[in-house]
């Protein structure tokens, strides 16, 4: 047989092993392919080589998804490139994935964001089902978010809702628009922060001694960097023989990121572990000195290390911001673009709550149309539109079709959610749908999974609807709204952007005139 020279065709070394390694891979690739026919697959698209259905997924992957649910039905099969994806757009799908079946398929993908953004998969979100999530698991239901513990943190919660709505009023005498999602982080911010922390560490000015310490500003757009490198398609996690080049330059920011928050956790462990040094039967003020505590405990069945305390601390900080903001202030939006709402939520806060006081978390039991306005805002634009992805641990059927191990799988809430067999006019925002209905967020009703449901569903949403049930209560007690003078309701970009959390592409400005009795604002 004859030789080929390949140097003298212009073959280098390094292009023959890039050549080597893509015929390598569309082999695997067939041979996966090959080897699926033996399952039968949910209907999907037919894929392209080495891409899969990448083609078809545009720069808001949930409508894509929404489009191709619409011709292949409520539970379809896709290709990442050569990762196999099964998505579930019903109600029925929703069950089957997060209830019927949700050990076999409670894994996780191990995707570059978790690698690099959260300690090599060392937190709640991203850690892989067995030992250690399950402890992670349980430290959350007994001891982080408990009903005891979050009762005790209500007077931390009180104190920035009514310094938020005094924040609130300052611009509001001063006839000045407010860029709502600001105001609305900063709160989420300086509750969780408090409540985890101990303290606002991001209030604290960076000086030269203390190059830990993160401003305001810094810190916020370190949290939307982080829930924005959690959601987007890293080419690289779905081809992986490309992902050395990091095409979309995720990665590096992954790891530029990943360097600031660690810099930060270093010195919030530092500082804590120096207030608990020779305090006896040292009791614990916030989530930090509960994880420390916890890392001491020579019974947990999975040593707490110091990598794993720093990693549930982001978790924390990131998921108790970003959700109540984002859905927050969708729900205002809205009612902005349907003015005659805000009577109906104004007469019902007049007529339970009064004029003379704010409203109190233990009120919101008795607001059922402030309730629907929190559920029709989640309905309508879910925080994560296809929650966090799982994978199959071992192969299973839904619905009569196989679901083989190792296939990622997503629940598409932004698709349950607009599906006009189970909503009346899904695209419109009507609160009304939910008044006098049992559904609730919990993870019980699969028509309304804000938080997800099953073992993987958010550990902290207690907090997480508490913020939001109250800030919004009070953003309608306390103001009336409108938009700017030279803006008209027509005029609202309902655009968003897409990651592990679906906010506004454009940010809400409004102005707000104050309602209550000007004693009230003062703190």
């Amino acid at each position: 047989m004859m030789a080929i020279d390949l140097a003298a065709h212009g073959f280098t070394s390094t292009s023959t092993t890039y050549l080597a390694t893509f015929v390598f891979l569309l082999l695997l690739l067939l041979f996966r392919l090959r080897r699926l026919r033996r399952y039968n697959l949910p209907p999907g698209p037919k894929p392209w080589p080495i891409i899969g259905n990448l083609n078809l997924i545009g720069p808001l992957p949930h409508r894509s998804i929404h489009s191709l649910a619409q011709k292949y039905g409520p539970l379809m099969h896709v290709w990442f490139g050569s990762n196999p994806v099964v998505v579930g757009s019903s109600i029925d799908m929703a069950k089957a994935i997060l209830k019927t079946h949700d050990a076999t398929l409670a894994g996780r993908p191990k995707f570059a964001a978790g690698k690099y953004t959260t300690y090599n998969y060392s937190d709640i979100t991203w850690s892989q089902y067995g030992p250690y999530w399950r402890q992670a698991r349980r430290m959350c239901l007994m001891e982080l978010f408990s009903a005891k513990r979050l009762e005790s943190y209500e007077y931390i919660r009180k104190q920035e809702l009514r310094a938020f709505l005094n924040d609130l009023f300052n611009y509001a005498i001063a006839k000045k628009s407010v860029v709502l999602k600001h105001h609305l982080t900063d709160l989420s911010l300086n509750v969780i922060s408090r409540m985890v922390l101990g303290k606002k560490y991001t209030t604290v000015e960076k000086t030269e001694e203390d190059k830990a310490i993160v401003t305001p500003e810094e810190f916020k757009k370190m949290l939307d960097e982080l829930f924005l490198l959690n959601g987007v398609l890293n080419i690289g996690d779905f081809i992986p023989w490309v992902n050395f080049l990091d095409l979309q330059g995720y990665i590096k920011r992954m790891k530029a990121l990943a360097k600031k928050f660690d810099r930060f956790m270093e010195h919030v462990l530092d500082e804590h572990i120096e207030r608990r040094k020779g305090v006896k039967d040292y009791v614990a003020k916030d989530m930090v000195d509960v994880l420390l505590q916890l890392a001491e405990d020579p019974t947990l069945e999975v040593k707490l290390e110091r990598h794993g305390v720093k990693a549930f601390t982001q978790d924390l900080i990131a998921g108790g911001t970003e959700s109540s903001a984002v859905t927050v202030e969708w729900a205002i939006t809205e009612l902005l673009k349907k003015p005659e709402l805000f009577n109906r939520a104004t007469e019902e806060l007049d007529r339970v709550i009064g004029r003379e006081r704010w409203v109190e978390e233990k009120d919101i039991m008795n607001l059922p149309y402030i309730n629907a306005i929190a559920k029709e805002a989640m309905r309508l634009h879910p925080v994560a539109p296809m929650l966090v992805p799982r994978l199959a641990r071992e192969d299973c059927k839904i619905d009569g079709y196989d679901i083989p191990k190792g296939t990622q799988v997503l629940v598409n809430t932004w698709t349950i959610g607009r599906d006009p067999e189970t909503w009346d006019n899904p695209n419109e925002f009507q609160p009304e749908r939910f008044v006098g209905k049992d559904i609730d967020v919990k993870g019980h009703d699969y028509e309304l999974l804000p938080f997800g449901a099953g073992r993987r569903m958010c550990p902290g949403y207690p907090l997480g609807l508490k913020v939001i049930q109250a800030s919004l209560a009070n953003l309608l007690h306390g103001f009336k709204w409108r938009l700017p003078e030279n803006m008209k309701k027509e005029d609202l970009n309902m655009e968003e952007i897409f990651g592990l959390s679906t906010p506004k592409k454009f940010p809400l400005e409004a102005v707000a005139e104050p309602r209550l009795p000007y004693h009230l604002y003062s703190l």
